[in-house]
């Protein structure tokens, strides 16, 4: 397969990618935006408890 043919099948892929999604309503993006900020603070907060204990076996 050449690279044309790859361009080309990744254009009608992304076409038909585009055609089946939508814009997330209002409520949706709310609850997107808080699920991320909550797994970011606890991602946050596991990183500072192992930074702290690492720090208080040294």
């Amino acid at each position: 397969m050449s690279l044309w043919e790859k361009f080309k099948l990744f254009i009608i892929e992304s076409k038909r990618v585009f055609r089946s999604t939508k814009k997330p309503s209002k409520e949706e993006y709310l609850a997107i935006v808080k699920v991320s900020g909550i797994g970011v603070l606890i991602i946050g907060f596991l990183g500072f408890l192992i930074h702290m204990i690492s720090s208080l076996i040294r």
